[in-house]
């Protein structure tokens, strides 16, 4: 439940008035939590007083509104997004622990249904090779599975795993990105959310992102490699090779129009 301090409550109603669940009133003149609520932290954001507070979230993470930090130019931002390219040639150098907190946080604030903040981020890094060889070592499972489920699935793999048993360089679905990023949710669009807002955290600390649904298959094909993962129950929802790119893009590359329909 929220906790609301009655001594800083002017009964503004602000809080009452912005609820989504309508699970605050004010009452003689002070808010006051009447029901169970999804804790979306809309009162902490929105009242005046700073008198609302979620006990069992890190208050100390909340930041106040600053006009001069909020703002977000909209042609720089469309600029990035223009500017985006899918990585499949990454540097050897990791990203920092500092900029994977930062990217990863940007999933942890991306709204989700209900606010059930549902989504799980396996961050792989450390133990990269340890994972890249067993996803080449499950392949021939894999392949026997799809062999019976996906004719057009195993073909593709299978030329992939042709291709690695010649050249174990040649990995095509890993390349040679320095982290592996899943996103687990019990509701995939969340995670799917999280990962745009990922990536263009991603880019903005200089890295870049490959969605791959190559490597989304092969985990949801392999109870193994879910479980080394812990993915446990919840749905696989994004997959993401990131690392720094070695290649540098000089310009946006041209889309075809929009399908808009004006009503």
């Amino acid at each position: 439940m929220i906790q609301i301090d009655v001594e800083k409550c002017t009964g503004c109603k602000a809080c009452e008035l912005d609820c989504p669940g309508r699970a605050i009133q004010v009452i003689e003149g002070k808010a006051r939590s009447v029901k169970k609520c999804i804790l979306c932290g809309h009162c902490v954001a929105i009242c005046p007083q700073s008198a609302v507070s979620i006990p069992e979230y890190d208050m100390e993470d909340v930041e106040e509104y600053n006009p001069q930090t909020f703002h977000l130019d909209p042609a720089q931002y469309l600029h990035a997004v223009k500017f985006r390219r899918s990585i499949r040639n990454f540097t050897d150098e990791p990203i920092a622990r500092d900029k994977i907190e930062r990217i990863l946080n940007a999933g942890r604030y991306t709204a989700t249904a209900k606010n059930d903040q549902d989504c799980r981020f396996i961050f792989v890094q450390d133990h990269l090779e340890q994972f890249r060889n067993l996803v080449w070592q499950e392949m021939p499972q894999v392949l026997e599975s799809l062999q019976h489920t996906d004719r057009s699935w195993h073909y593709l793999f299978s030329r992939f795993y042709e291709r690695y048993q010649k050249d174990p360089g040649n990995d095509t679905l890993l390349f040679n990105c320095t982290s592996f990023l899943v996103i687990a949710a019990d509701n995939p669009l969340d995670g799917a959310l999280a990962a745009s807002n990922i990536e263009n955290m991603a880019v903005a600390e200089g890295a870049g992102a490959l969605y791959s649904g190559y490597m989304m298959r092969m985990i949801s094909e392999s109870p193994v490699l879910r479980e080394w993962l812990q993915l446990e129950n919840k749905q696989l929802a994004c997959c993401m090779l990131l690392g720094y790119p070695r290649k540098m893009y000089r310009r946006t590359a041209p889309r075809r129009k929009a399908d808009i329909i004006w009503k």
